[in-house]
C-alpha cells in the first residue's frame, strides 16, 4: 500500500457488523428443502458445508453451485432463502456487533467513506437495514445486484470506489468475516484487506486466504484504519 491515506472503508454486514444469530444456516435448511435437496444424507451435509465454506457469496450463486445444471431449481432455492431469511429476521431481534455503530461513526468522523455490502439481495439488506435503524448510517451500501457479479468478484468495492470518489484502490480498506470477503477485497487490489473474528471463519482460514490483518472485531478495526 502506498503512504496515501485511506479514503473508503468497505465493510460486510452478517457476521462483521450484524449479529445476526445464525439466520442464514437456518434460512439455507428451508430453502434447501424447498429446492429438492433431501433433509438428511451426505447430499445435505455436503451442501451445508459449502454454504458454511461460501459464507459471504451471492445466495444465488451458491445455490447454481449446488443445484448445477438446474437454473430452475437454484432460482427457486434462492428465492425461498430470501423469504426465509426476510420472515426470520422480521421474528427475531438483530442486532450490531458490540462497537460496530461506534466504528463506522469514527470512520466517518475521520473523513473516510464508509460502504456496506452484502451478499444477500437488495430487498433483503434493505430489511435488515431498516431493522437496524441505519438508512442513514453509511454513505453507501450496496448488494450484488447494484454492481454486477457478488463475492468473491470485486465489483462491489469497485463500484462503491467508483460512486464514492476514491482516488486509487490502494486508499480502500475491507473488512469482513469470511474467505469470501477476502477474495474480493484482494481481487478488488485493496490496501487493506482485514478479516474479522465475530463470524463464519477462523483466524486460520481468513489469514490462509489472504488477508492483510486479523482483528476481534469491528471495534478495533478504526484504529487499524486510521
Amino acid at each position: 500500500m502506498s503512504d496515501s491515506k485511506i479514503q473508503l472503508a468497505v465493510l460486510d454486514m452478517a457476521g462483521t457488523t450484524v449479529a445476526d444469530g445464525g439466520l442464514v444456516l437456518q434460512a439455507f435448511e428451508a430453502a434447501a428443502t424447498a429446492a429438492g435437496i433431501e433433509a438428511d444424507g451426505p447430499r445435505r451435509e455436503e451442501a451445508r458445508r459449502y454454504v458454511i465454506d461460501t459464507m459471504g457469496q451471492s445466495k444465488i450463486e451458491v445455490f447454481r453451485a449446488l443445484l448445477p445444471g438446474d437454473e430452475a431449481a437454484a432460482q427457486l432455492g434462492n428465492r425461498a432463502f430470501e423469504t426465509a431469511y426476510d420472515a426470520l429476521v422480521e421474528q427475531v431481534d438483530i442486532a450490531p456487533i458490540p462497537g460496530a455503530v461506534e466504528a463506522i461513526t469514527a470512520l466517518r468522523d475521520a473523513g473516510i467513506k464508509v460502504a456496506l455490502t452484502t451478499g444477500f439481495s437488495r430487498g433483503t439488506q434493505d430489511k435488515l437495514l431498516a431493522a437496524l435503524g441505519w438508512i442513514d448510517l453509511v454513505d453507501l451500501t450496496l448488494a450484488p445486484s447494484d454492481a454486477g457479479r457478488g463475492r468473491p468478484y470485486p465489483d462491489m468495492i469497485l463500484a462503491a470506489a467508483l460512486r464514492l470518489g476514491v482516488d486509487a484502490v490502494d486508499r480502500i480498506a475491507v473488512l469482513g468475516d469470511t474467505t469470501s470477503d477476502i477474495a474480493t477485497g484482494l481481487n478488488a487490489g485493496a490496501g487493506i484487506v482485514a478479516g474479522t473474528l465475530t463470524g463464519a471463519h477462523t483466524a486460520d482460514q481468513l489469514r490462509a486466504a489472504g488477508a492483510t490483518h486479523v482483528v476481534d472485531s469491528v471495534a478495533d478495526f478504526p484504529a487499524l484504519v486510521r
